[in-house]
C-alpha cells in the first residue's frame, strides 16, 4: 500500500507536536503548519491525502482555508478533518459545508483521532469505479477525472458535490432517501443534518439547472434527465 500522506494544520504548537508524533509513530507520512496561507501551498506541492484542520487559527481561519483548497479539486482533492476546541453547532455546519469530512473537538485522543483517520480514508469512490464513465443523455461521468461533461462544457465539482451528484446520476428518476444520502456521501461516522445536503443539493442546481433535481418533500431527492 502506499504511504499515505497527511498534513497537520495547527497554531497550536504542543498540538503539531502530539498530533505529529502520534501519526509518524502509525507510519503515516506527515508535513506540518501553522497556518492556512501555507496549508494551500502545501496541498499543491505535498499532495496529502488527509489534513487535519483546525478551525480557529489567524489571518485565514480552517473554514475559508478548506473553501480554497475545495476551489479546484483538480491540483488534489485531499480529504479534511476539522479540529476545533469550539463547540458551536454552527462550526460543525460550516465545517462540512466548506467540503470537510469529518469534525473532531480537542482536546485530542490519539485512539479516538486514528479511529477517525481511518475512517475517513476508507470512504470515497469505490476502487472498482474508479476510470469508468457513465453516461445518461448529454451527462457524462468520468471518475478517471473527476470531472462531469455536459456536451462540451467540463465541470470540475468539490468532492462531497461530485459524490452526491454521483449518487443521484447513477439512476436517473430514482428516489434517493436523505439517510441514504448520509450514509453513501458523508458516512455513518459523521452526523449530518437537513441543512448540510440542502446546501450540497442547492450548489448543484446552481451548476446543473433547477429542473435536474427533484426534492420529494420528507423523504429525499432525485436526478431528471432533461427531456
Amino acid at each position: 500500500m502506499d504511504e499515505v500522506r497527511i498534513l497537520i494544520v495547527d497554531d497550536e504548537p504542543d498540538i503539531l507536536e502530539f498530533v505529529g508524533y502520534n501519526l509518524i509513530n502509525e507510519g503515516f507520512k506527515v508535513e506540518k503548519t501553522n497556518n492556512g496561507k501555507d496549508a494551500i501551498a502545501l496541498n499543491n506541492s505535498f499532495k496529502p491525502d488527509l489534513i487535519i484542520l483546525d478551525v480557529m487559527m489567524p489571518e485565514l481561519d480552517g473554514i475559508e482555508t478548506c473553501y480554497q483548497i475545495k476551489k479546484d479539486v483538480s491540483i488534489n482533492d485531499p480529504k479534511i478533518l476539522f479540529l476545533t476546541a469550539r463547540s458551536e453547532d454552527y462550526s460543525e455546519i460550516s465545517g462540512l459545508e466548506a467540503g470537510a469530512d469529518d469534525y473532531i473537538s480537542k482536546p485530542v485522543r490519539p485512539r479516538v483521532l486514528l479511529s477517525r483517520i481511518k475512517a475517513i480514508l476508507r470512504r470515497g469512490i469505490k476502487k472498482e469505479e474508479t476510470g469508468k464513465l457513465v453516461t445518461h443523455g448529454e451527462f457524462t461521468i468520468d471518475w478517471s477525472r473527476y470531472v462531469v461533461l455536459k456536451g462540451d462544457q467540463k465541470l470540475v465539482l468539490p468532492r462531497k458535490e461530485m459524490e452526491l451528484f454521483g449518487l443521484l446520476f447513477s439512476i436517473p428518476g430514482k428516489v434517493f432517501e436523505r439517510n441514504i444520502i448520509m450514509n453513501k456521501v458523508w458516512g455513518t461516522d459523521v452526523i449530518v443534518g437537513d441543512r448540510t445536503i440542502d446546501v450540497h443539493i442547492r450548489k448543484l442546481r446552481e451548476k446543473f439547472g433547477d429542473a435536474c433535481f427533484e426534492t420529494v418533500k420528507g423523504v429525499g431527492y432525485k436526478f431528471i434527465l432533461p427531456s
